[in-house]
This record gives C-alpha cells, structure tokens and sequence, in this order.
C-alpha cells in the first residue's frame, strides 16, 4: 500500500473522529492491515509526520504536539480544521 493510501486513511479516520479528539496510529494500521497491523506501524507514523508537515494534522503525546523529529514512545493524531 503506498503513502498516500496511508495518508487518506488517517485523514478520513481523525475527520471523523472529530476535532476535539485523536486517534491512534494502531487504529488506522489496524483498519488497514487486520492481518498484522504491528509490522506496518512505522509507515502509518511516517504517513502521520508528512501530515503533520503538510500542515493537516497534529500529532500528540500527552495531549501536548511533539516535535516529530525526537518521538518516543506512544502518539496520538489529531485533524487541524
């Protein structure tokens, strides 16, 4: 599945989702990839990153943005209106 296959399923997931709340990577890599959602992680992330570069979403830890450059540990991806 390329990038922007990735990159449309998060979109629409968080559209949906709403404003106000997140998703999780693992929701998206779930919705994508039943089978093993674990193994393609890095690229919904990456997928998530060029959003967040593109100025559509923002992604999160804590409920604060993080500097996608420096992330660790779990991450949340929110839809900027």
């Amino acid at each position: 599945m390329d990038k922007s296959a990735i990159q449309e399923r998060v979109l629409t997931m968080a559209t949906e989702r709403g404003a106000d709340k997140t998703i999780c990577p693992s929701e998206v890599a779930r919705a994508l990839f039943p089978a093993n959602w674990r193994k393609h992680m890095d690229e919904v992330r990456e997928a998530a990153v060029a959003l967040q570069q593109q100025g559509k979403v923002v992604i999160t830890q804590k409920g604060e943005p993080v500097n996608v450059n420096h992330i660790k540990g779990p991450v949340r991806i929110k839809i900027i209106k």
